[in-house]
């Protein structure tokens, strides 16, 4: 088996003094979604959490970070980080702000710190997964620390 690579988001769990695992799993290029995670991992899709980047109309970008079966409500979205209205960023918008790709995007150790919401059901979990910062390697970790870690806020985020 080969040796897992630290990623820059378990430095800083490690920094924190947070308790996880590197879990690897096969990566499809063409399927980068949480569902081939979770079929991957054989866990609940519910437990693999996405982190989405989207850009508010008063406040800029800010992170929320959902279960992989669900869609982010844009209305709630928007309320909560203090907007009017919100909307996805451009793919080709990811890499310079947050310093990841598509299907390895992690709200740990992004190249600036951006407020970030984690989906109430996160708290629901002993553990979650969420992405280690690169394709292929996820985070098995207890919600609440990583809550901690990068000051989240826990709210409903997803449409019903």
């Amino acid at each position: 088996m080969d040796k897992i690579t630290k990623t820059n988001a378990a430095r800083i769990l490690d920094r924190n003094k947070v308790d996880y695992q590197l879990i690897p799993y096969q990566v499809d290029e063409n399927d980068l979604g949480a569902a081939h995670i979770a079929e991957q991992l054989n866990e609940d899709i519910r437990q693999v959490f996405k982190t989405l980047v989207l850009r508010g109309n008063k406040t800029g970008i800010f992170v929320c970070v959902i279960p992989g079966c669900d869609e982010v409500d844009l209305k709630k979205a928007a309320r909560i980080s203090g907007n009017k209205s919100c909307e996805m960023i451009h793919m080709k918008e990811l890499l310079p702000l947050t310093g990841y790709i598509r299907g390895g995007c992690t709200p740990i150790g992004m190249k600036k710190p951006y407020p970030v919401f984690i989906h109430e059901t996160s708290n629901e979990f002993p553990f979650i997964y969420i992405s280690a910062g690169q394709r292929g390697l996820q985070l098995k970790v207890n919600p609440s620390e990583v809550i901690r870690v990068i000051q989240a806020t826990v709210a409903d985020l997803v449409t019903e």
